[in-house]
Order: C-alpha cells, then structure tokens, then sequence
C-alpha cells in the first residue's frame, strides 16, 4: 500500500535529501523549504529513516482538509481513525507548525487536536492515551497553510540526526545531519585525506567515518514507528539485516581531527572509543596556526567558533587571519570549507570563497564557505605530520 510521507531537513539541504529519497525508492518526490513530500510503501519509510544522513523526521500523512476555524481542525482530527493507529497504551503528543495560517494561536490548536485524539479513543475504547512532552511513544503532527491542514504520525521518533553514537558533547554541537549534509555538499569521498582542526565534540568525524565504513545512521537506535499498529516487523528486520551485513570492518580511512582545546580531543576520542571507532581516525591536539596537513590533499572541514559562543567579535578578527596565513603557507591542493555565522569570515581572511551556500545550524543563519587553495609554486616543503600530543 501507498502512504503519503513528508521529511523535514535543515534548510539548505533539500536537494541532497530529494538525492537520498530517490536511492530509498521513494515516489512524487516533491522538495519544498526544509523538506520533501513523497509517497511509498512502509518498506520506503524505514529505508529512509535508516539510511537517510540528512533528513530530521519523516513523517505519515493521516488526513488532511480545508479549515477556516479551529473548530474544523478539530472535526477534521476526529474523523481520523487513531486507535486504528497506535494502542491506547502509549504516550502521546501534538506539535503544530503554521506557515500563514489566519488562526491565532498555535497552542489551542494543539490543545484541540489533542481533545479530538482523547475524544476518538474514548469512543472507541472507553479510555485515553496519557500526553508526554518530553519522551512520548506517539508523536502526532499537524501542519497548516493558510487554508488547508494535514495530520501526521511521526514515524521516526526521537529526531534522525540522534544516531545514539554522541554520548558526551562541548557546548553547541553540530547537529549530526547538518554534519553529514556538509560532508556531502564537500564532495568529500570515503579514501580521500579528510581533515577537521576545530573537531569540538568530533560530530564531522563520526559522520564521515559512518559513510567511510558504510554504516546506516540508523543502525544503532529504534523508531517511532515500531509502535505504530502498521509496523511491518518482518520488512523492517530484513532492511536492519541487510543494512547490518554492508558494514565494513574498522581500519583507519584518513579521517583526521584535531582542536587547540584538550578537553574537546578527550570528549572526541571518547566518543569514538564508544562508538568501536577509534581505530578509524587519528586525533591530535593542536591549534589551527600550528596545523601540518596529513596528506599532499584532501578536504577540510570546520565549524570555527562562532561570536556568539566567544562573545569577543575581536577574537575572531584577529584568528581569521592567522588562520589564511597558514591555510595559504600549508594547505595547497586542498579544498576548505567553514560553516559560520560570521560572514566577515572570508573578508577577514582576505581569501575569496568559490561557494556560499546558505545553511541553518538549528534557528542560526550560517554560510558554508567553499575556498579552494590552488596549488601554487611557492608551496613549501611539508614535514611529515606528527601524530601530535597525545589525547589521554
């Protein structure tokens, strides 16, 4: 059977998500601002919440209609058939999101698509869900235009890019989709040298190191839609299988991290540690201007601190240029790419980025900026990289 579906994604990577919702076997892919519409059988939904890198939730579409009042919302909520859905037994929540709707407030929308739920079970059942907005079982979600609602089951759960890899973090992690989307806007290819100097938490790392070792972003966690009454355990446990079998064994794929801060080395390796990864990437503590690159090419990638997290604007003026310095004196034949808030950056840098692509780091506003070192014939001799200060 044939279920409606739409998949959220940070905006900015739409293309790359209609890209992986094509390999799933998805249909109708439409891609809008932040996401995709499609349509395909169950076997499609967990393909693509176990394989996708890129995309946030995916979501199946349960009704929809015309509404003018909330009042509408309401009665359309209620004709949905919910203990067809999930047992009465689980949690459950709303969450509503408008784009020029004329109705007032999202809140008693939500208040009044969880009455039509409650209301629904109680017909048909004599009893309610509980509602829990921290962990629920059953995540419920309505989106409305200006005149239309659409009602959906959220079949993902807890949000995609939480792999269950990331046990301890620094502040202001990336988000592991975002991640993995700027992995893939770099052109970045598992056996190139891939270098992160500001590796923070090590999100990039772990990322790249899932696409080096062929390793579905899904593989270690569970889904919403396990709890949902249309779960296809058997399809599902084919797919996990298959997906289990394609992983290669861990061996060291030229993936390369380092940071200036040593707690952020430690909490890197321990991750990787947890994950059985360690062996896959060689760490070191070492600030930017003092880098060595590991390879005669490659991609680097960084997500510099922004002002918001130094609170010193001053700070970074000055670090972008020392940073230029030893990007032009060291890395030539590489391609950088800096995601940032600070669109000083290249200015500052006094070097001419290739690319800017608009991305959105959660509510932040950020350009991935592309700067190609061009190989040049003052390239100096490079040492052999060491493998730096030990990160125990």
């Amino acid at each position: 059977m044939r279920n409606h579906y739409f998949a959220t994604c940070p905006r900015g990577l739409e293309t790359l998500l209609t890209e992986e919702l094509k390999l799933s076997g998805a249909n109708d892919i439409k891609p809008t601002d932040g996401g995709a519409s499609f349509s395909g059988d169950l076997g499609v939904c967990y393909q693509i919440n176990l394989h996708s890198r890129v995309a946030t939730r995916v979501l199946m579409q349960v009704g929809n209609g015309q509404y003018a009042t909330e009042e509408d919302i309401y009665q359309g909520a209620l004709k949905v058939n919910w203990p067809n859905w999930f047992n009465v037994k689980y949690s459950m929540m709303v969450k509503v999101t408008a784009v020029r709707s004329p109705l007032k407030s999202l809140e008693f929308i939500t208040l009044r698509v969880k009455d039509a739920i409650c209301d629904k079970f109680r017909q048909a059942v004599g009893s309610r869900p509980n509602i829990d907005t921290r962990e629920p079982d059953v995540r419920v979600h309505v989106y409305l235009t200006s005149d239309r609602f659409l009602l959906y089951v959220d079949t993902s759960g807890n949000a995609l890019y939480q792999r269950g890899n990331r046990k301890n973090t620094i502040e202001a992690p990336l988000r592991e989709n975002l991640a993995a989307g700027i992995l893939k806007l770099s052109g970045w290819q598992p056996g190139q040298a891939l270098l992160d100097p500001m590796c923070g938490s090590g999100t990039f790392l772990q990322e790249a190191v899932m696409m080096a070792l062929n390793i579905a972003p899904g593989l270690n966690r569970n889904f919403g839609f396990e709890k949902l009454k249309n779960f296809e355990s058997d399809t599902f446990k084919k797919i996990r299988n298959a997906a289990a079998k394609a992983v290669k064994p861990v061996s060291f794929q030229k993936i390369y991290g380092s940071d200036m801060d040593l707690r952020a080395v430690r909490v890197t390796k321990q991750n990787l540690e947890m994950a059985g990864w360690s062996d896959a990437v060689q760490l070191s503590h070492v600030e930017f201007t003092k880098l060595v690159p590991p390879a005669d090419s490659g991609v680097l990638v960084a997500n510099p601190p922004y002002g918001v997290r130094i609170g010193e604007d001053e700070t970074l003026a000055e670090l972008y240029p020392q940073m230029a310095v030893t990007l032009k004196q060291q890395f030539s034949g590489w391609n950088t790419y800096f995601l940032t808030n600070d669109l000083r950056m290249p200015k500052l840098m006094r070097l001419s980025p290739s690319k800017k692509t608009p991305l959105f780091n959660g509510p932040l506003e950020c350009r991935l900026f592309e700067i190609k070192m061009v190989a040049g014939s003052n390239r100096k001799d490079k040492p052999e990289p060491a493998a730096g200060a030990a990160a125990d």
